[in-house]
């Protein structure tokens, strides 16, 4: 399959970023939550171009050959760019909606505890939203437990509570991953029927029936995802969500024109 030239541009960049990425470029250039003091605007276009390792890379550049180019011959260079940058837009929209909303919720747990220390509810916490802190943290607990008054104790929970809030809000999220789902529901909107053959396992499936899979496991494992898990399942979510939207606008103006 021969290269387009809006995705031989886009994987360009992409490797050309992966070249320069450092924990300081990741740290300004990934999106951070709107709840961090280090969001910046600027963030929803750039971390669309870093990666967190090769194999991240790798998967979504695989994607981006495979079902980008046949949507560019068919849109056209500047419609897929727009398509392209639409879905890792709004894939960022809706990663950052739900963040936002999950994260006000622990914010509220964490102003409680601040304000009222107690054994228990530091348990409470970490059963919520550290449980696999839980062996690390468990000989603190009984000993907290043992003795709730005891001032170290106290500041060593808030210490903890503090730190796990500063490291959930300031995470970066990066890559291309919403708009290549956003690319793969295109390709399985516009050709439900073509054939593609899996590595693993090594099977022919149906271009429509590849994008429900895609689509019921990101949003099973959104829904339900493990504290361990650091995927970005509702920025996959919305990246196919912004291309069913856009894919079918367009349909139905050119049914509307033509």
């Amino acid at each position: 399959m021969m290269m387009t030239p809006v995705v031989r541009t886009l994987i360009l960049l992409n490797v050309l970023a992966f070249v320069f990425t450092s924990e300081p470029v990741i740290n300004q250039f990934g999106l951070h939550s709107f709840l961090s003091d280090l969001f910046q605007p600027i963030q929803f276009l750039t971390h669309m171009f870093l990666h967190a390792g090769f194999g991240h890379i790798f998967s979504n550049m695989i994607g981006l050959f495979v079902f980008g180019p046949m949507l560019e011959r068919t849109w056209g260079a500047q419609r897929f760019l727009f398509f392209y940058l639409f879905c890792g837009l709004g894939a960022a929209m809706l990663y950052l909606g739900i963040n936002y909303y999950e994260m006000s919720r622990v914010f509220e747990q964490v102003q409680e505890y601040r304000a009222n220390p107690t054994p228990d509810l530091f348990w409470g916490f970490i059963e919520s939203h550290a449980s696999s802190a839980y062996d690390q943290l468990e000989s603190f607990i009984d000993a907290y437990r043992e003795n709730p008054g005891n001032p170290q104790f106290r500041q060593q929970s808030l210490s903890f509570i503090n730190q796990f809030w500063i490291r959930q809000i300031d995470g970066p999220m990066v890559g291309a991953s919403g708009a290549i789902f956003g690319v793969i529901m295109a390709f399985g909107l516009l050709f439900p029927n073509t054939e593609l053959f899996l590595l693993f396992p090594p099977i022919p499936i149906k271009a429509k029936y590849l994008v429900l899979g895609y689509g019921a496991y990101e949003v099973y494992s959104g829904v339900y995802r493990a504290q361990s898990d650091n995927v970005a399942h509702f920025a996959h979510i919305g990246g196919m969500l912004f291309a069913f939207i856009l894919v079918k606008y367009w349909g139905s103006k050119r049914k509307t024109f033509y």
